[in-house]
């Protein structure tokens, strides 16, 4: 099995938390190095994991990650955005507290 976890930046363990359980992910880890130190947080969701990094040298984005789910109408609604029809999949576009872009697609319909 091959596995590709994509790392964003953020500024707000919290606020990131929140926002990413919109799309129904929960935090799987947290690690810091020493009290004070900048988190580093491990989200999921069903297989697919997101890493959440409050670290200067990773990923300094804003970033884009494009998000395969059973059914975009969902999380669409929930994030208050309009699916689009593509010729791939149908897809909605939503922007996290730290400026990272996040397309969440379904296959297409037909």
């Amino acid at each position: 099995m091959t596995t590709a976890v994509p790392i964003l930046r953020i500024s707000d363990v919290e606020v990131s938390l929140a926002w990413w359980a919109r799309l129904g992910f929960v935090e799987e880890f947290r690690h810091e190095f020493e009290p004070g130190l900048p988190l580093f947080i491990g989200v999921v969701r069903d297989d697919c994991r997101v890493y959440l990094s409050q670290h200067e040298g990773d990923a300094h984005g804003p970033s884009l990650v494009y998000l395969w789910v059973d059914d975009v109408d969902v999380v669409a609604a929930e994030l208050g955005v309009q699916e689009e029809d593509m010729p791939w999949a149908r897809d909605c576009e939503v922007t996290d507290p730290d400026g990272n872009r996040i397309r969440v697609a379904s296959p297409p319909r037909g």
